[in-house]
C-alpha cells in the first residue's frame, strides 16, 4: 500500500461517520481531508506485518522507536491499538513493519415464544439438551450475575467474569443490554415454579462468562471488544468456551480483510469457538435509496461468523405466523458483498431479565416488575437465541467444528416465509421481502438441526459472496470450490431454499429489487460512487435495540 493511499484510506474512515453517514469511496482521494485541519487525537489500531508473535516483536519495535504508550497489545491479530495525533500519521505511513492502520471506532449494543419459535421446546422434550455445561462468553454491557435467573440451585453458572474498559473494574451491567442477552441464552426463568417459568433462555444450564466491554451508556470501542475476544481465545480451554455472543456492531468502513473486529472473530472461529454475531437495525434506512440493503453492520459482515437478523414472533407458539421484521439490517456486506445474514431467529419484544438503565428508564417495556423481566428488540435479541440453540447442538453432539454448527444450522433452517409482507410500525408501512439478503437460509430450527446428525461436512461454511451482472441486470453467489456450498453434494439451494436462490445460482433477476436499474440503489452497492453506512450519532436504541419494535 502506498503511501498516499495508506491516509487516505484512515482519514476516509474518519469521513464515514459524518452527519448523513453517506461517505465517498474509501479510495476516493478528494473526500479526504487535510492532514492539518484538525490536529486533534485519533485512537487507532496499528496492523503490523506477520502474525502473533512475529507481529508483537514488530509492534514492540515500532512502540520504541516512536515513544509511543500502548494503549491495547492485541497479540490475537498482530496489532497495537495507540491514541495519536492526526498530524503523526503520515510519518508512520512509510514504516515497512505497518500493514496497515485502522481507527479504534465505536461499537454499540445492536423470549417468552422465541424458544417455540425455533423449535427449541420440541427440541428439549425430544432429546432431553438443555446447553449443560456449554460454556458461552457473552461479550456485552456486562451480566447481573447475582440473578438467581443464572444460578443452578447452588452457585452461579456466571463463572467467569472481566471488564476490559480501561479504568473500570466493575463488571456489573449499569445499561441492562448485557443481562438480557445473556438471559436469552441461558437464563432459567428464576427458577420452574415461579410465574416467570415461561421466560427460560434457551440454554438454561449453559455456563456463561460475562465479558464486560460497553459502558453505563452502551458504548465501547473496537480495542474492547478485541481484548475480550483475545481473552477468550487463550483460556477457551481453561473454561471450555465453545460459543461467543456478539450482539453489538457498527458501520462497515472497510473491507472484512482488513478490518480489526474481523480479524479478531475470524481468530477466535480459527481457534474453535463458534461466533455469534448480530446484524444490525438498519433495514428501514432507505437514506441511499438503496431500502435498507446493504446496512449489514461489522462484524456480522465477516464470512466465517453467523450472522443473525431479526424476525418477529406472531401471537402464537407456531411459527406460521413468524415473518422477518422490518429493521433487521440486510445484505450483501458493503464493499466485499458477502451474503449475509446467515439465519434469522426472533428477536422482536422478546422478553427476557432486564436491570440497569435500559429496564429502570423504560417502565412500558416491563412484563413483570417484581422479578425484572422486559420486551427489548433487535438483531441483538435474534443471536443470543442462536448462541442458546447452539449450546443445545453442542450439549448433544460435543465434536461438532464451528463450521459443521454453521452448516448444519443453515441447512435445517425453516423457509416457510411468504414470498413478500408488509408490516406497520408506528402509523408507518414497511414491506418485508424473503430474499437471501434478508433472511439469510431462513429460520432457526433447532430440532432439525439436532435430528440431521449424520450431516457433518468437513469443508469450511464461509458465507458466499454476491456478484452483480451489468449485462443481464442479475445478481449470482459466487462460493470458492473449499467451502461446503461450493461440494456439488451440497448445492447452493439447498442451503438457501429454491425460492430463493433459482436457476444457475441466480438470487436477483429483472430488476426485481429496485424496478429501474438506473435507480441508485444497485450503485450504492455494487458500484463505485458511494459507500452507505449508518450514521454514528445515533443512539443505542437505533444502533443495536429497539425499545419498542413493531406493533
Amino acid at each position: 500500500m502506498n503511501r498516499q493511499v495508506f491516509v487516505i484510506a484512515l482519514l476516509t474512515c474518519t469521513a464515514a461517520f459524518s452527519q448523513h453517514g453517506r461517505p465517498d469511496s474509501i479510495n476516493n482521494e478528494r473526500s479526504a481531508p487535510s492532514l492539518t485541519e484538525q490536529d486533534s487525537d485519533v485512537d487507532v489500531i496499528v496492523k503490523f506485518k506477520g502474525e502473533g508473535n512475529l507481529g508483537g516483536h514488530r509492534g514492540a519495535g515500532f512502540s520504541r522507536r516512536h515513544g509511543l504508550n500502548v494503549r491495547f497489545n492485541h497479540e490475537l491479530i498482530g496489532s497495537h491499538a495507540y491514541t495519536l495525533k492526526k498530524s503523526e500519521l503520515e510519518r508512520f505511513a512509510g514504516d515497512p513493519d505497518i500493514e496497515f492502520i485502522a481507527l479504534d471506532q465505536e461499537v454499540r449494543p445492536t423470549l417468552d415464544r422465541s424458544r417455540a419459535a425455533v423449535m427449541a421446546k420440541a427440541a428439549v422434550s425430544r432429546t432431553g439438551v438443555d446447553g449443560w455445561q456449554v460454556t458461552v462468553a457473552v461479550i456485552d454491557s456486562g451480566i447481573d450475575a447475582t440473578s438467581e435467573a443464572f444460578t443452578d440451585g447452588t452457585s452461579s453458572r456466571v463463572i467467569f467474569q472481566k471488564s476490559f474498559i480501561p479504568n473500570v473494574t466493575s463488571t456489573a451491567d449499569e445499561y441492562g443490554h448485557g443481562t438480557h442477552v445473556a438471559s436469552i441464552v441461558g437464563g432459567d426463568g428464576m427458577g420452574t415454579n415461579t410465574a416467570t417459568a415461561s421466560y427460560k433462555g434457551l440454554a438454561p444450564y449453559a455456563n456463561l462468562i460475562n465479558l464486560r466491554v460497553l459502558d453505563k451508556n452502551g458504548m465501547g470501542k473496537d480495542s474492547y471488544v478485541i481484548a475480550a475476544l483475545s481473552w477468550a481465545v487463550a483460556n477457551k480451554t481453561t473454561y471450555d468456551i465453545r460459543i461467543i455472543n456478539l450482539s453489538l456492531g457498527r458501520p462497515v468502513t472497510s473491507s472484512y480483510k482488513t478490518d480489526p473486529l474481523c480479524l479478531a472473530v475470524e481468530a477466535a472461529w480459527k481457534a474453535g469457538i463458534v461466533v455469534v454475531v448480530a446484524a444490525g437495525n438498519e433495514g428501514r434506512n432507505n437514506s441511499a435509496a438503496n431500502q435498507g440493503y446493504g446496512t449489514i453492520s461489522s462484524p456480522g459482515n465477516d464470512p466465517y461468523v453467523i450472522t443473525v437478523g431479526a424476525a418477529k414472533a406472531g401471537s402464537t407458539d407456531s411459527r406460521a405466523d413468524d415473518m422477518p421484521t422490518s429493521y433487521s439490517s440486510k445484505g450483501p456486506s458493503m464493499i466485499d458483498h458477502v451474503v449475509k445474514p446467515d439465519l434469522l431467529a426472533p428477536g422482536n419484544k422478546v422478553v427476557a431479565l432486564g436491570t440497569g438503565s435500559l429496564f429502570s428508564g423504560n417502565p412500558g417495556n416491563v412484563v413483570d416488575a417484581t422479578n425484572k423481566y422486559m420486551r427489548l428488540s433487535g438483531t441483538s435479541m435474534a443471536a443470543p437465541v442462536v448462541s442458546g440453540a447452539i449450546a443445545l447442538l453442542l450439549d448433544a453432539e460435543t465434536t461438532l467444528t464451528p463450521d459443521q454448527v454453521k452448516a448444519r444450522l443453515m441447512k435445517n433452517a425453516w423457509r416457510g416465509f411468504a414470498p413478500m409482507a408488509t408490516v406497520t410500525d408506528a402509523g408507518k408501512t414497511y414491506t418485508v421481502r424473503n430474499d437471501i439478503f434478508s433472511v439469510g437460509a431462513g429460520y432457526l430450527d433447532i430440532d432439525a438441526a439436532l435430528a440431521n446428525s449424520a450431516y457433518r461436512p468437513a469443508k469450511s461454511a464461509l458465507s458466499p459472496v454476491a456478484v452483480w451482472n451489468t449485462t443481464t441486470k442479475k445478481a449470482s453467489i459466487v462460493g470458492a470450490s473449499n467451502v461446503i456450498w461450493g461440494d456439488s453434494t451440497t448445492p447452493l439451494n439447498v442451503i438457501w431454499g429454491t425460492n430463493i436462490v433459482a436457476g444457475t445460482n441466480v438470487i436477483w433477476g429483472d430488476n426485481v429489487i429496485w424496478g429501474d436499474y438506473t435507480n441508485s440503489g444497485c450503485n450504492v452497492i455494487w458500484g463505485d460512487s458511494t459507500i452507505f453506512t449508518a450514521t454514528s450519532n445515533v443512539n443505542g436504541e437505533a444502533a443495536g435495540l429497539l425499545l419498542n419494535g413493531e406493533n
